[in-house]
């Protein structure tokens, strides 16, 4: 049977107040559910923040977006302006997340500023590209000998992808612990055993980290990378 998409829920409301009585997270709520429900897709969890929107330290929305990194999932909002009202702020977070996410009262905006991203982004590699064929064509013109000099920054380029890809898998799987570690204290705080854990993550569908379910081995790695 096919996985129903999943969706995390994120609702901010600016005061304790607020909160306790419901008012404008009552409706955030209602309006996100009843979008996953219209997509005909599952409510991986939800995620209530009593912060200004002008803050940048956001500890709930960090937990959302972990659950969105762990789920493969999309983080839903009611209103764009729950997520930030800061416009670079909202383009930091999408950049830095890796996750989607979509504003109920502007569905387009995701999809724009990942196209002004990928433009820019594009942009830019077309202005390196034409900047290093025009010096490698300036220092040919010369007679600068070139190619004993190409093979050495290739072998130098070699070394620091490997390098820089080796940093990137380990950066990758120190935020998944991380994400995982929210989960866990959140979802099974009173269990300790490795095996335990993995119990409860199975019992609450989080998937492990190549998909399938948790194992004691894999909640032991993770934690090890939680106490390193």
């Amino acid at each position: 049977m096919q996985r129903p998409n999943q969706f995390v829920g994120y609702y901010r409301v600016s005061t304790k107040k607020q909160q306790a009585s419901g008012l404008g997270l009552d409706s955030q709520r209602a309006a996100v559910r009843a979008y996953v429900t219209a997509q005909g897709g599952a409510l991986a969890g939800e995620w209530v923040e009593t912060e200004s929107g002008k803050r940048d330290d956001r500890p709930e929305l960090a937990k959302a977006l972990g659950a969105c990194r762990v789920r493969g999932a999309v983080l839903v909002v009611a209103k764009l302006d729950r997520l930030a009202r800061r416009a670079l702020m909202i383009l930091r977070l999408i950049e830095e997340s890796g996750a989607e996410f979509v504003a109920l009262d502007h569905p387009q905006a995701s999809k724009l500023t990942i196209t002004i991203f990928a433009a820019i982004a594009e942009h830019e590699g077309a202005l390196i590209s034409a900047r290093t064929k025009a010096a490698l064509a300036e220092a040919k013109k010369r007679g600068t000998p070139l190619g004993g000099h190409v093979e050495r920054i290739t072998a130098a380029a070699q070394r620091r992808g490997s390098a820089a890809g080796a940093a990137t898998r380990i950066e990758r799987s120190a935020k998944f612990a991380a994400d995982m570690g929210h989960i866990i204290r959140d979802l099974c705080p009173h269990v300790t055993s490795a095996k335990a854990i993995a119990g409860c993550l199975n019992a609450h569908g989080w998937p492990a980290p190549r998909g399938g379910q948790w194992t004691h081995v894999q909640v032991r790695r993770v934690l090890a990378r939680l106490s390193a």
